[in-house]
């Protein structure tokens, strides 16, 4: 397991599996404010996966359909995808775009699992929306979980509004922004394997350092 697993998914996973939960097709309407969505489901639905934890840990595969089936009708894995791949996108065979988007998905539900009954947080805090939209289709969801240490991580979820329903296709982390993380990282490994995407694909290891990710992403959205 990978030091992204380890450090950055668990807080992640409870807050996303949580809010992202929360969101059924139906729910997502563009009528409702996403911010109004997750703090109105969110205690609910932690509750319930809490309640259960112990019988997670020991059936991890039945949790990940969970997880799977909470997460697919909201989050656009083949958009994010694409964005990962980034420049090399375009030369990428169909297929091979197909393949990325799975493997990308794998990685995201078994993460997101797994650190859902590992990690011991004690508060998540939605922030209000100030409702200042710079395009109607697009909005970013603010939300804390508060570890039981009293440790604060912040987390951004960037949003499009797509045929009525809001779709997650970015997630900042204590300033560490996974999109672009991941980006670095795919064009890194091409770079590794000689510009070969099936190796790259079948070889894909997300890894984040949380510290050592935030300056470096810092240091690269100035150039």
């Amino acid at each position: 397991m990978t030091y992204f697993l380890k450090q950055l998914i668990r807080p992640l996973s409870v807050l996303s599996l949580s809010a992202l939960m929360a969101m059924s097709p139906l729910a997502l309407a563009a009528s409702q404010e996403p911010d109004v969505l997750v703090r109105d489901t969110v205690e609910g639905l932690t509750k319930t996966i809490d309640s259960r934890e112990s019988y997670y840990k020991d059936h991890i595969e039945e949790l990940e359909g969970l997880v799977d089936t909470a997460l697919e009708p909201v989050v656009d894995y083949r958009y994010i995808a694409a964005s990962v791949m980034g420049k090399y996108f375009k030369a990428a065979s169909p297929s091979q775009r197909t393949e990325f988007s799975k493997v990308f998905h794998d990685t995201l539900i078994g993460t997101y699992a797994k650190g859902l009954v590992s990690f011991d947080y004690a508060k998540l805090e939605v922030k209000d929306s100030d409702g200042d939209r710079r395009y109607e289709d697009q909005d970013t969801v603010y939300m804390d979980v508060i570890d039981t240490k009293g440790k604060v991580y912040p987390v951004a979820y960037s949003m499009r509004l797509r045929n009525d329903e809001w779709k997650v296709v970015n997630v900042i982390v204590n300033g560490v922004n996974l999109g672009l993380t991941f980006r670095n990282q795919f064009d890194q490994a091409m770079r590794d394997n000689g510009r070969d995407i099936d190796a790259v694909i079948h070889g894909w290891q997300p890894d984040v350092d949380l510290d050592k990710t935030a300056a470096e992403d810092k240091g690269n959205s100035k150039s």
